[in-house]
């Protein structure tokens, strides 16, 4: 391989998923291809690591606060106790929303953590 390409691959191998995701539609849009022609550009360009990316994506959630409705002590609350954070940062996070609570998890803790903001008050998402 040309040493261009070799520096293309490197740059593919460290993206996180939602890059990755982010680059095949981009090359969809700009190269006028569909999703099925796209994805073995990406793979054969990224070798086995990418391969083994999607079976990651099933498994790993995220919890994102996108409204804190009318009760926000008890937001603040449920913040704290999902996450290691402080009073004033739970707040923070709570005020900034929409925020990510907390990446990395099972989708049974997700679930988990969604019920709570949910009899909190609050609306949240599960990626």
């Amino acid at each position: 391989m040309s040493e261009r390409i070799d520096k293309i691959v490197e740059e593919i191998k460290v993206l996180t998923l939602l890059e990755a995701a982010e680059l095949v539609k981009k090359l969809e849009e700009v190269l006028g291809v569909t999703a099925a022609a796209a994805a073995p550009v990406v793979v054969a360009g990224a070798g086995a690591g990418a391969a083994a990316a999607p079976a990651e994506e099933k498994t790993e959630f995220a919890v994102v606060l996108t409204g804190v409705g009318a009760n926000k002590i008890n937001v603040i609350k449920a913040v704290r106790e999902v996450t290691s954070l402080g009073l004033k940062e739970a707040k923070d996070l709570v005020d900034g929303a929409p925020k990510t609570i907390k990446e990395g998890i099972s989708k049974e803790e997700s679930e988990n953590i969604k019920k709570k903001f949910t009899e909190a008050g609050a609306t949240v998402e599960v990626k």
